[in-house]
């Protein structure tokens, strides 16, 4: 099982469980809605999800609640005791995206959350080859990343899916879906051939 590399050890030692939740409370207390990822997967009118880097379960949870089914994986012990805890229903892994093997496929795998750059550098294309094998034919990945120094360009993460029998099909800078023009985010969609 692949550990959390250092860039995600550093953020989770500044990150209280307690309240990791609190953020999306206070978005739908201000009328705003907290579950753009599963809008946006939602587009697509899958049947079945892999979340992948699922963390404490945010994602998947709405998703189920919509009536997906889904399964959750992050190599996070913690995350995945969260996610558990709160919808114990739901099938909940610990394991690392690049070695994942689920047995079974997905309409659509989502990595919310920065989960590229959080893998470790020599395991990010692996990543995205794991999760590719996870899809169904016609299946879609649907990323959302931050672009930053240090982090993968989206050159290389299309070069990654492309080598992985993925072809970009959407771009956006939001879950949202505004339009990608350039800038420090983007959410980008891939389909399986």
């Amino acid at each position: 099982m692949t550990t959390p590399p250092e860039d995600w050890a550093r953020w989770r030692d500044q990150v209280d469980l307690g309240s990791y939740d609190d953020r999306w409370k206070r978005m739908a207390e201000a009328g705003q809605d907290p579950h753009g990822e599963a809008a946006l997967v939602l587009a697509y009118a899958p049947t079945s999800v892999l979340d992948g880097g699922c963390g404490t379960g945010r994602v998947g949870i709405e998703l189920a609640r919509r009536g997906v089914r889904v399964v959750g994986v992050d190599v996070d012990a913690d995350m995945i005791t969260a996610a558990r805890a709160k919808a114990p229903e739901l099938r909940w892994e610990h394991v690392g995206l690049d070695v994942m093997d689920l047995g079974e496929r997905f309409d659509v795998v989502v990595l919310a959350g920065n989960v590229i750059p959080y893998a470790a550098a020599d395991v990010r294309a692996a990543v995205v080859a794991t999760c590719a094998a996870h899809l169904e034919a016609g299946g879609g990945l649907v990323a959302g990343f931050g672009l930053r120094p240090g982090w993968p360009s989206l050159a290389d993460y299309d070069a990654w899916c492309a080598a992985a029998g993925l072809e970009r099909e959407d771009r956006w800078s939001t879950w949202d879906r505004e339009p990608y023009t350039g800038g420090g985010y983007a959410v980008s969609v891939h389909r399986k051939h």
